[in-house]
């Protein structure tokens, strides 16, 4: 079986289940690694962004539940009531649509959102955003309850290195300070020396006393840190974000020519080849600052194309353009208002729980980001 009849076989599967598909029993049903199943599924996804990834594998995205006769605005005036009521702070990732933006308390990106959270009041906070911001959340505040508004929100990109996996790594490069990119699960932060923000990665990885580093999972940031800081060696997962890189110089080429006069704003996740085009180069926080606060009036916006609508809102006075359509993560797209609304009133949600070696372990990792400077 070559590698094309293989994906459509996956993809059969998928469209037939009910319950999510774990990449191990897909490697072992087909002969292979688990890491030819995510590189897979990443071009899968391509094709079918309804396929989403969750905790316990890959499944295809249910329709989402009717609102019945209540407005988009009546349900805001609802969570706005409850979650006075409750002493619940809502935070939303900004890849979040922006009818749950006007919700929230703080919208941001993943550590910023716990710093946040860490800082309110409030004794309740709901996540809109993915599983992993949901536990950064937690173990920054552990005396609060937790919520992810949508159980199914995985991070295909936190999930493809299980912590086997990663101890085979280590195992590879025992002399290499693990630095990871926030963007992984708590238990494999565990293992980790220290974790790094896209924006913050550089100068962590630049104060650290180790000149080698393994940088995991995302080559693409990692290789993007290790050019700015020459000299330190670097080492790599063969892992990434499935939706930054799709993203090809090519779809660079039709932006530039379709828009002459706009600048590109590119997250480091993309590919080498898409950041060196780049006008500049950020977090997601950062994209949106530098064009709110640039004379210029045209953006191509290298980043999911969620930021594309916030920035059209926040900047009605200039124009943005997404960089390529497949720029667009089913997983944040998965959460919607009613499950916030449904979070509320009880009868949805997931409150986040995690064991105390996980707390105590992927909380070190966290705190020593904190420590140089991130």
């Amino acid at each position: 079986m070559n590698t094309e009849e293989r994906r459509v076989q996956i993809l059969n599967i998928l469209q037939k289940e009910t319950e999510p598909v774990a990449a191990r029993k897909l490697a072992e049903q087909f002969g292979v690694s688990r890491q030819v199943i995510v590189q897979d599924m990443a071009v899968i996804r391509v094709k079918a962004p309804e396929i989403i990834s969750t905790t316990r594998g890959y499944m295809l995205q249910k329709t989402g539940r009717k609102e019945g006769n209540m407005t988009i605005a009546e349900i805001q005036q609802e969570i706005l009531r409850m979650k006075k009521e409750q002493d619940v702070c809502i935070l939303a990732h900004a890849y979040q649509g922006q009818e749950i933006l006007e919700v929230a308390d703080y919208m941001g990106d993943s550590y910023g959102l716990s710093v946040q959270a860490s800082k309110s009041s409030c004794s309740g906070v709901i996540m809109c955003g993915v599983r992993f911001m949901a536990e950064t959340c937690k173990i920054l505040s552990p005396d609060k309850k937790v919520w992810l508004a949508n159980p199914a929100a995985g991070c295909p990109m936190a999930e493809q290195l299980d912590i086997d996996s990663l101890r085979a790594l280590k195992a590879q490069y025992p002399d290499h300070t693990v630095v990871a990119y926030i963007n992984t699960t708590s238990e494999l932060k565990t293992e980790c020396d220290v974790c790094v923000t896209s924006s913050s990665a550089v100068q962590i990885c630049s104060r650290l006393d180790n000149d080698k580093i393994l940088f995991i999972p995302d080559p693409n940031l990692g290789r993007y840190v290790a050019k700015q800081l020459p000299e330190k060696t670097f080492a790599f997962y063969k892992g990434g974000c499935p939706r930054h890189i799709v993203v090809s110089e090519k779809d660079v080429e039709k932006a530039r020519a379709a828009h002459p006069e706009a600048l590109l704003l590119v997250h480091p996740e993309c590919r080498q080849e898409v950041v060196e085009k780049a006008d500049y180069v950020g977090s997601t926080t950062g994209i949106m600052n530098f064009a709110k606060k640039s004379d210029k009036e045209e953006f191509i916006i290298g980043t999911e194309n969620s930021i594309v609508e916030h920035l059209q809102f926040e900047c009605p006075d200039k124009k943005f353009y997404p960089l390529a359509v497949q720029l667009t993560c089913m997983n944040m797209k998965i959460t919607t208002l009613m499950d916030v609304y449904n979070c509320l009133k009880g009868r949805g949600g997931e409150e986040i729980k995690l064991p105390q070696n996980v707390m105590d372990g992927a909380g070190r990792c966290i705190r020593r980001m904190v420590e140089l400077g991130g």
